[in-house]
């Protein structure tokens, strides 16, 4: 496959165009590569020295993250940002980035994917971003507990950041928002849900929470982010047998 037949397979796919106008991130191909040609891919949270070490250890030609290197402002290309440009160049290593479309999307998606790990019902848009939707909410067929709940999303209560206890504790209804989400803790309170699980944990939420007898996972910016970088993995490899797929794990434990 060709760079260009990539880009545009990811772009029919993710609503790129829809956050163009409210998306820091460059969404797309943010370092190119000199032989357009691709038949390894790896799939990574963070565009880090880590993680571009690994892809090329593995033999990658292109590296597709959820966090880019460009993020909306003019960066000049010196101290850490020249070492990843650098890195990139030397290696013939393409990057490619997908931020909120990855956010956002209803089965590819973070919050879609931890959804339907949990096994939510009747899901739908949730977690309102400069007048985009990039979380979901979503029904249990039967309550069920906090513990449970963070067992199927991170592989345990002790993964994750932080828990708020401050609601009930059989959970029928739930809000995520991945990542940098908790201002949608207002939302979640406005429509009653029992559990909101966001990434970033956040001082000013606690309160809210508190007095508004509501249960918030902080489940950690990474760990919420995992989900949509390993189902496009997953569908690039299905979809296209001749293209090799991994996914590089490099947790922050934040």
């Amino acid at each position: 496959m060709r760079l260009e037949a990539f880009d545009e397979y990811m772009r029919n796919m993710l609503a790129f165009e829809a956050f163009e106008s409210i998306d820091p991130s460059l969404n797309g191909l943010q370092v190119g590569r000199r032989d357009p040609e691709i038949s390894k891919v790896a799939f990574a949270v963070d565009a880090c020295m880590e993680t571009f070490d690994r892809a090329v250890l593995w033999g990658a030609d292109l590296l597709v993250v959820h966090h880019g290197v460009f993020w909306g402002r003019v960066e000049p290309i010196r101290g850490t940002h020249y070492e990843r440009i650098r890195r990139l160049l030397e290696e013939d290593l393409g990057l490619y980035a997908i931020h909120l479309p990855l956010d956002e999307h209803m089965s590819l998606g973070n919050n879609a994917q931890m959804a339907e790990a949990l096994g939510l019902l009747d899901v739908e848009p949730f977690g309102r971003y400069k007048g985009a939707m990039i979380g979901c909410r979503g029904q249990f067929a039967q309550p069920t507990s906090i513990d449970r709940i963070n067992r199927a999303l991170f592989s345990g209560t002790e993964n994750a950041i932080r828990v708020l206890p401050f609601g009930a504790t059989e959970i029928k209804s739930v809000g995520l928002v991945s990542g940098g989400g908790p201002s949608a803790i207002d939302e979640a309170i406005a429509l009653g849900l029992d559990l909101f699980i966001t990434g970033d944990a956040a001082h000013t939420v606690y309160h809210r929470a508190l007095e508004s007898s509501m249960s918030v996972v902080f489940g950690g910016h990474y760990l919420t982010e995992i989900w949509g970088v390993n189902a496009l993995a997953e569908k690039l490899a299905a979809e296209h047998p001749e293209i090799e797929t991994t996914f590089i794990d490099v947790p922050t434990g934040l």
